[in-house]
């Protein structure tokens, strides 16, 4: 099978010459379709540096990095831009959801940049709402949903334009307990579906959830493993129970998240709106 992401010798080195510092140092490794992987290291690792790479935020100062089918070491910021909003769909640890948009608004944000029409948009962000157990909560904003909550409407913009890659920076990072093991349990199910995930940890116990682990070290892979899963779950609540089933039920859906300044957001959206109708 052809592998989804192929990097190969990737260096990313800050300050070349005496002090250089090396944060990425020869790093090669590749993902197929529909793997689960969690990246694993502590602070100063690398593992960020690599997240950045990966998503396509930064390039390589050398090496090659093949998304898709693409070289996309070399290309430029607009390119780069480009390939984020068609190929992968990000959930940060700090949610990055716009605080004046409801629920369903912010999963359409990143589908209206993509050129889709009203209707459709409108479609694909219930569906992807749907998935992850938060149909009752459509209408509201980020500050009248709890922080699981909020990250689960992250995950729906994510997967809502069905993006070959889904990159999660930390998930549960702002989570309880209780909220992590249900954001874990989503993206065990996305797996499932035939997802690609990429899991961007420092937590072993996060890192175990996953099908297979990479872990950092000073810029270098240092193991590249398979793991043995246990069923994640989730007796506390009723409602944990209820997740899983809407995800398990409903077919998939991926997205993407298109960075763009807070302040544009509305005027964006009544722009785009007024072309596609």
């Amino acid at each position: 099978m052809n592998a989804l992401i192929d990097i190969r010798d990737i260096y990313k080195i800050y300050n070349p010459g005496e002090n250089e510092v090396r944060a990425l140092d020869g790093i090669s490794l590749s993902v197929t379709h529909g793997e689960f992987v969690a990246i694993i290291g502590q602070s100063g690792s690398g593992k960020s540096t690599l997240m950045n790479m990966l998503g396509c935020l930064d390039v390589p100062s050398s090496g090659t990095y093949c998304l898709n089918g693409a070289d996309v070491s070399k290309m430029k910021d607009d390119e780069l831009s480009d390939i984020r909003n068609k190929e992968i769909g990000f959930i940060f640890q700090g949610f990055n959801l716009i605080p004046n948009l409801t629920a369903i608004e912010n999963v359409e944000l990143p589908l209206i940049y993509r050129g889709i029409s009203k209707a459709e948009r409108r479609e694909l962000a219930q569906q992807a709402l749907e998935m992850v157990g938060l149909s009752h909560r459509m209408d509201h904003k980020p500050a009248e949903m709890s922080g699981g909550q909020q990250q689960r409407v992250a995950i729906a913009r994510a997967i809502a334009a069905k993006p070959p890659v889904i990159l999660a920076d930390e998930p549960t990072g702002n989570l309880d307990s209780r909220s992590s093991k249900e954001i874990l349990q989503i993206l065990r199910e996305l797996h499932t579906l035939g997802r690609t995930v990429i899991l961007i940890t420092h937590d072993n116990e996060i890192a175990a959830q996953a099908k297979r682990v990479i872990r950092i070290r000073d810029g270098k892979v240092e193991e590249d493993y398979l793991n043995e899963i246990q069923d994640v779950k989730d007796s506390n609540t009723k409602d944990s129970g209820k997740n899983r089933k809407e995800v398990s039920d409903i077919k998939g859906s991926q997205n993407q998240y298109h960075k763009e300044n807070e302040k544009d957001t509305e005027e964006s959206l009544d722009k785009k709106e007024e072309e596609n109708i």
